[in-house]
């Protein structure tokens, strides 16, 4: 799993997805912060990261407008911030729940992330969105 985190996560979350084996960098890494939603999820496409955010409202629509014109793109994880603290007290518990989705196939979906304990594992499936085609 390659992720390129969204410009709200810090540089720590990327340090413990790499300690947990996953290929993390964070937008500022490559030279992205400050860059719109579109250039970062082309960026993250062009790349091969399936982009992790909490802006659910601008990567769905992004992600959807992809598919619909026939591309193809990772996928996007979304760790909504009524579920996940961005804070250091947060981390466990998103790192442990990006963790349950690591071998998923996210390519061409938005996921959104189910809380999942340090050390527990995922007793059910994540929440899966299609993206809409278009009428």
């Amino acid at each position: 799993m390659r992720l390129l985190l969204d410009e709200m996560y810090p540089v720590a979350l990327a340090e413990a997805l790499r300690e947990a084996g996953i290929d993390a960098v964070t937008v500022s890494e490559p030279g992205l912060a400050g860059s719109s939603d579109p250039h970062v999820f082309e960026a993250a496409r062009a790349a091969g990261y399936t982009v992790l955010t909490e802006n659910v409202a601008d990567f769905a629509r992004i992600a959807s407008d992809h598919v619909t014109t026939g591309e193809h793109h990772p996928g996007v994880l979304v760790a909504l911030s009524s579920r996940f603290s961005r804070g250091a007290s947060g981390r466990p518990t998103l790192l442990a729940s990006i963790l349950a989705v690591k071998s998923e196939e996210l390519g061409d979906r938005v996921v959104y992330l189910e809380r999942v304990a340090p050390g527990e594992k995922s007793s059910s499936r994540p929440v899966r969105k299609r993206p809409r085609r278009a009428r």
